[in-house]
């Protein structure tokens, strides 16, 4: 897995926007309710991962686990040796549109082994990412599903559903994540009044207000993990004002502050 981890370092060293994240530890992690908004492959190329409020889900060095888009899940990042490295792959609903026929049970998660096809596969993925154009990622990351599929992972084309109105509204307020887009300009988006809006959220056990939420201290999540910004820049990308108020909400949701979970990935 050495070649895969600094190939994958490398790449981030160069360039700031591509297909894929890498997170990585020196220390134990243990974040609550962490947001899987979207279908997401997780590699674990050293170290242990394990999800789960009882830590049911177990990923040791060299294999993955592959999360449906789910509202929240625990997770433990346990480093041993050097570190706790993983590589994180998030996909849309369009790139299951290479499966023609999908599964009617949809699964939550399934796992399996990094073997020499898929692990090249991902060499190759991250290599080419760094010198094409975002706007074909898509090809690529559609051949990773099929290479998993013909691997025998057949429920890989259950782990996605038709994107509810909550996905929908995810992506929306996650492509405009510094704007504080109110209810207004989201039904104006989704053409819909704002009594609909809210209706039909509820009726799938959420509101407006959580999913703005989830989104935002889910990205910022993200930028902690993956890069080394303070903690006071991430609170301003993720739309709060105040870092303290970010610190505050990062802490009821996940079990951590921002501090404490950078502190895991430094070495004393």
């Amino acid at each position: 897995m050495n070649k895969l981890i600094n190939t994958a370092k490398l790449a981030l060293q160069e360039h700031d926007q591509l297909p894929f994240s890498v997170y990585s530890s020196v220390k134990e992690q243990h974040i609550l309710n962490v947001p899987v908004i979207k279908p997401l492959l997780i590699c674990v190329l050293d170290g242990c991962k394990k999800l789960g409020s009882k830590h049911e889900i177990v990923c040791p060095t060299g294999s993955f686990v592959f999360l449906s888009n789910s509202p929240k899940i625990d997770m433990r990042n346990i480093s041993q040796g050097n570190e706790y490295f993983a590589l994180l792959i998030e996909f849309d609903y369009s790139d299951f549109d290479c499966f023609k026929y999908q599964t009617a049970h949809a699964e939550t998660y399934f796992q399996g082994d990094i073997d020499s096809v898929l692990k090249n596969t991902l060499q190759q993925f991250i290599e080419w990412s760094t010198v094409m154009p975002s706007d074909i990622w898509s090809l690529r990351k559609k051949e990773i599903l099929q290479v998993i599929y013909h691997l025998g992972y057949t429920q890989v084309s259950a782990v996605i559903e038709p994107p509810s109105l909550s996905h929908k509204v995810n992506n929306i307020i996650s492509a405009h994540i510094s704007d504080d887009l109110g209810a207004d300009a989201l039904s104006e988006r989704l053409a819909m009044s704002e009594s609909t809006l809210r209706r039909k959220l509820s009726a799938e056990g959420t509101s407006l207000q959580a999913i703005k939420d989830r989104v935002k201290l889910g990205h910022g999540l993200h930028l902690v993990q993956a890069s080394l910004d303070p903690i006071g820049r991430i609170a301003e990308q993720c739309g709060y004002q105040s870092q303290s108020r970010f610190t505050d909400k990062f802490k009821q949701l996940f079990g951590i502050t921002p501090t404490e979970l950078r502190k895991t990935r430094l070495h004393d």
